[in-house]
């Protein structure tokens, strides 16, 4: 009696609603685990790879699998118009080409079937530096210099790296490919992987004679200064692009590009927030009770600001377009945000302490009074604004 055949999808271990990635990457996992490559003479590892092989064969086509999620395994077994098991069974349709690069990739080093060459026009590599810059160069940018080694095509050689007179040679190894074709024997018969040749290093040309001036590299390096344009409103951390200042390109390639990283360093005073700058200004107690200008810094300079009567402590006003310029339009800028800070004196004079005490007894009284007052009698007094304008006014 044949053997019953296990269901599908238990057979790769997903749910009857997997998607088509879910099943191909179950799959790819069974047969790297279970391939006869990897596991010669071992008989139980070729049936779950046959296994394996025959369940994917079946789910990965969208028609098939519609079959077997309504008529199961009848549907591919005799009247069904089946073809009779594994043995005969219809891989048409099962796309196996990705999954066996990669096993065939991992057993024998290569890549998978059907790669291009690699030796066509290539863009070079890029370049990444970084600057420090100040507080308010970031906000109204700046122009920088920057002192870089940078290779050119040898003059000599004209890039090809061969001795004057003479011409980089067709690899043998490769025919000028680039690439070397490998062929393995599979459980599905010959498999193709391709791989950069080693002679030659993919470019498909091989040097016989060396550029004495380059040493065959075809390049030569010199130090040059590159200007940089920092643009108003640059942040901490963002990157200026300079294009064609890299690495030169491969076989013709355009050149890579010179990427900038910005370092901004701290302001003392003023702290930023995307387009938004914020500071700290202390004023004295007389200033903000009776009001009065306090001068405020401002990356555009001083500006006086009028502070009203009885402003509070932490009281914070804005500066309209006194903030950073925007990266995407420079006549567009934030604000800058002022906390004002009521300052204490540290150190009075004899003069100074008097006339406070003084005050303090036409406010209320403040250092002699009864702490523990009951409510009637805190009701009775004045506000402390108002009997600071009495004292002031007299």
């Amino acid at each position: 009696m044949a053997e019953a055949k296990r269901d599908y999808y238990e057979v790769l271990g997903v749910g009857r609603d997997a998607d088509d990635a879910a099943i191909k990457k179950a799959y790819r996992v069974l047969a790297k685990k279970y391939h006869p490559d990897m596991n010669p003479g071992d008989k139980e590892a070729e049936k779950k790879f046959k296994e394996a092989s025959e369940a994917y064969a079946v789910l990965s086509d969208p028609e098939k699998r519609r079959q077997y999620d309504q008529f199961g395994h009848a549907a591919f077994e005799g009247g069904a118009g089946g073809a009779g098991g594994f043995s005969g069974f219809d891989f048409n349709g099962a796309d196996f080409s990705d999954i066996f690069g990669d096993i065939f990739g991992d057993l024998f080093g290569g890549g998978r079937r059907g790669g291009r060459a690699n030796n066509g026009p290539m863009k070079g590599a890029n370049i990444r530096k970084s600057i420090r810059i100040t507080f308010e160069e970031a906000v109204f940018g700046c122009e920088k210099e920057l002192d870089l080694i940078l290779k050119d095509p040898c003059e000599d050689c004209n890039g090809s790296g061969a001795k004057p007179g003479t011409s980089p040679e067709t690899c043998s190894k490769c025919g000028g490919r680039g690439q070397i074709v490998y062929t393995s024997q599979s459980f599905f018969g010959t498999v193709q992987n391709v791989q950069t040749c080693p002679s030659c290093g993919g470019s498909g040309k091989v040097i016989k004679e060396k550029c004495p001036k380059c040493s065959g590299t075809g390049y030569t390096s010199s130090r040059k200064r590159i200007k940089v344009s920092i643009p108003a409103g640059i942040d901490n951390g963002q990157s200026v692009r300079i294009r064609d200042k890299g690495e030169p390109g491969v076989n013709g390639g355009p050149r890579g590009d010179l990427l900038v990283e910005v370092n901004v360093s701290r302001h003392p005073v003023f702290q930023r927030q995307d387009v938004h700058i914020f500071s700290t200004v202390p004023i004295s107690f007389a200033v903000a009770a009776l009001g009065g200008d306090v001068r405020i810094p401002t990356v555009d300079g001083d500006v006086i600001y009028t502070v009203k009567a009885g402003t509070k402590t932490d009281t914070k006003v804005r500066l309209k377009g006194k903030g950073v310029p925007s990266l995407r339009n420079s006549q567009v800028r934030g604000d800058h945000y002022v906390t004002l800070v009521i300052q204490t004196p540290e150190r009075l004079s004899a003069e100074a302490k008097e006339a406070l005490r003084k005050f303090d007894e036409l406010t209320g009284n403040t250092l002699n009074q009864n702490i523990g007052g009951g409510e009637k009698e805190k009701k009775k007094k004045k506000g402390f604004m108002e009997k600071v304008k009495e004292a002031f006014e007299e």
